[in-house]
Order: structure tokens, then C-alpha cells, then sequence
């Protein structure tokens, strides 16, 4: 199964597009489309009271996807 390996940050810090282990780039809501469909592990979807999905890693210790790399 895949996992998210790095992260691109928009110039707020948000996340807009990820990087999996095969080596896709693909965008915030692909991601959270694949892991709702079981596609991509080590991560959940979570509601967002704005309506957007929020997508934190699966540790405890990272929710916010700080440890993992830029893309570029």
C-alpha cells in the first residue's frame, strides 16, 4: 500500500499537493480521495468544520505533516 512520503506548502503553509512512496505527485484532495478508498495508508481523513477534508499522519506526534519534506 502507498504512504505519503513528502509535502508541497503554499506560500500561507498550507499543504496543496503530496508526493507517495510509488513517487506521485498528486494533489490535497486526490490524496484524501485515495485514503478515504483505501488507496494510501499511514494516514486518515478527518472532518473539517470548514467542509474540507483535513488529513493527518497516522503518528501522534505529527499531525500537521511538520516532519515530513518539501517535494522541490
Amino acid at each position: 500500500m502507498e504512504y505519503l512520503t513528502a509535502v508541497e506548502r503554499n506560500r500561507q503553509g498550507e499543504i496543496i499537493n503530496f508526493q507517495t512512496s510509488e513517487g506521485r505527485i498528486i494533489s490535497y484532495r486526490k490524496a484524501a480521495e485515495e485514503i478515504k478508498n483505501g488507496k494510501i495508508g499511514r494516514a486518515q481523513v478527518l472532518p473539517d468544520g470548514s467542509g474540507l477534508p483535513k488529513i493527518v499522519p497516522d503518528d501522534p506526534e505529527d499531525q500537521d505533516f511538520a516532519g515530513y519534506p518539501p517535494i522541490f
